[in-house]
């Protein structure tokens, strides 16, 4: 994994990217507006993301410190607890067995901390973002066990136990993840989930956004063309790989993202700036686990190492080279946070010190 330590607080933000001529920089790095000047507070916030020249700021110019471990492990622990309490065990048992056992299986949830932080970012509350942070998450694992499925990834571990299908076979794995997809829009529309009065049409308009970012425009258009992508005799191009990965990957957290700031009352402004944002800590979460996956062992990922390479699947490290792929993280990260400086420096920590963590994941 890339180390940020290297770089300047003036090289992170400003430094002229250079691209090799034949290793072009990727359409979402091209089709972003310039950006304007940003608050201190924020961009000191992002410094002590990197651990970058903090010590160096003046006493009224540090921003407050963050505990971004105890701010995951206490949302992580809320997710694990709703979701516990929406998928009860019920008849017929191997069915929701199947459904717990894939979504209560451990997980970075990303997407929910998305969702919420998000939410919290623009003025909501976390207890209004946990219906829809806990569907983002049954989606999130239905793609996952179809993923696994023989007809696909044909994977047998995931998250560092058996996959699905292997433990109560692929026709109950593919009716569980069915149900998950179902519930998931059940559980974001119930009214009764959410702590207080909410506008339906606010709740409509986080269906339709979930909606797109699933379907035929979303994760399921980057899984058909990922599987076409498969054991061809020439490396795609990587326009199409970012395509990929744009859909399959990143459109989940792009649905995070927007879904928490409309059910917190975002502007327009405030949703496509949220927006971009999710879009490239999508690609950098793919890019990073492409690397992963040929620099790291399958006991240490918690899922089969080298699969994409068994495969003759196309990556970033094998179309760019490991080097180039790991500058691509950095600068991934780096438009990231361009994305949402001028949001009030606190309130975005989370998704700052997110981005961080995303980054330099070793598994």
């Amino acid at each position: 994994m890339a180390s940020f330590a290297h770089l300047s607080f003036t090289s992170l933000f400003s430094r002229a990217i250079r691209y090799p001529f034949s290793l072009r920089p990727p359409k979402i790095l091209l089709n972003r507006p310039s950006p304007s000047s940003s608050a201190t507070a924020f961009r000191l916030l992002v410094v002590k993301a990197f651990d970058l020249n903090a010590a160096s700021a003046s006493p009224t110019e540090v921003a407050t410190e963050f505990d971004f471990k105890g701010y995951m492990l206490g949302k992580v622990e809320l997710v694990n607890r709703a979701l516990d309490l929406a998928v009860p065990l019920s008849h017929p048992n191997c069915l929701h067995e199947a459904m717990r056992y894939s979504l209560l299986s451990g997980g970075k949830r990303v997407c929910p901390i998305v969702c919420i932080a998000a939410c919290e970012l623009v003025g909501g509350d976390e207890t209004r973002s946990m219906p829809p942070a806990c569907a983002l998450e049954m989606i999130h694992t239905m793609s996952l066990m179809h993923d696994d499925l023989p007809c696909m990834d044909n994977d047998d571990l995931r998250r560092g136990i058996p996959t699905c299908h292997r433990v109560y076979g692929e026709s109950v794995a593919i009716l569980a993840g069915d149900c998950l997809l179902s519930l998931a829009f059940r559980h974001l529309t119930d009214l009764a989930n959410y702590p207080s009065p909410i506008d339906p049409v606010i709740v409509l308009r986080a269906v339709a956004e979930l909606g797109r970012c699933i379907g035929p425009e979303g994760v399921v258009a980057g899984q058909v063309v990922d599987m076409d992508s498969t054991n061809l005799n020439e490396p795609i191009s990587i326009d199409r790989l970012e395509y990929i990965h744009l859909h399959k990957t990143a459109a989940l957290l792009e649905a995070s993202a927007v879904i928490g700031a409309i059910i917190g009352g975002a502007s327009d402004d405030e949703i496509e700036r949220l927006k971009r944002y999710s879009q490239h800590i999508g690609l950098l979460f793919q890019v990073v686990d492409d690397i992963l996956d040929v620099t790291r062992s399958s006991k240490e990922l918690g899922k089969t190492a080298r699969k994409d390479l068994a495969s003759n699947k196309s990556t970033y490290p094998k179309l760019l080279g490991l080097e180039r792929s790991r500058e691509l993280v950095e600068e991934l990260l780096r438009e990231a946070m361009l994305a949402i400086e001028g949001f009030d420096a606190v309130k975005a920590a989370p998704l700052v010190q997110l981005s961080n963590f995303i980054a330099n994941r070793q598994k």
